[in-house]
């Protein structure tokens, strides 16, 4: 599995630039946003860490995703990724985290739809909360590396967004 070099290079030269860190939740990605970052040149400069919490009792221990609401919508809902998001900066103290939740299958309780969540939070706050949806019948390992890669995607365009800010 490889990530587009060019995403991974800017990202990696845009936090190290701006001297600012991030960390990732993840769920339904299971893992393939800390392996891209990860991969970043110099990622320990930058990558604090991330946790894959894929089931419910998860996300409320670890990430202090309200039990009540998790039960409600299944763990998948803008909100739950935004809390998602906010709680693993806090937890890796970073600037920046992104999270996701939803499905890479379709099942019962996604009325048989692949969907995910994702959310973007720079110091403290959701900057970024979306929801990407997927045909049907889209292979469970192609959906996931779609949401990774589109969401390195829309990370890519935040910090390129702040530069042009800051600048």
């Amino acid at each position: 599995m490889e990530f587009q070099q060019k995403t991974l290079d800017y990202i990696s030269e845009c936090l190290i630039t701006s001297n600012e860190t991030i960390s990732v939740a993840e769920s339904v990605t299971s893992g393939m946003l800390q392996l891209a970052f990860s991969q970043m040149p110099n990622a320990s400069m930058f990558y604090k860490g991330g946790m894959t919490a894929y089931a419910l009792p998860e996300k409320v221990r670890l990430l202090n995703v309200d039990e009540n609401e998790a039960e409600v919508c299944d763990c998948v809902s803008e909100n739950i990724a935004e809390t998602m998001a906010l709680n693993v900066a806090k937890m890796f103290e970073s600037d920046w985290s992104i999270a996701t939740t939803g499905y890479c299958t379709p099942v019962r309780n996604s009325i048989y739809s692949v969907f995910a969540h994702y959310s973007i939070a720079y110091k403290g706050e959701i900057i970024v909360s979306k929801k990407l949806e997927l045909h049907p019948k889209t292979q469970a390992l192609n959906a996931q590396l779609y949401y990774a890669e589109f969401i390195l995607g829309c990370f890519k365009s935040e910090l390129n967004n702040l530069l042009i800010l800051n600048n």
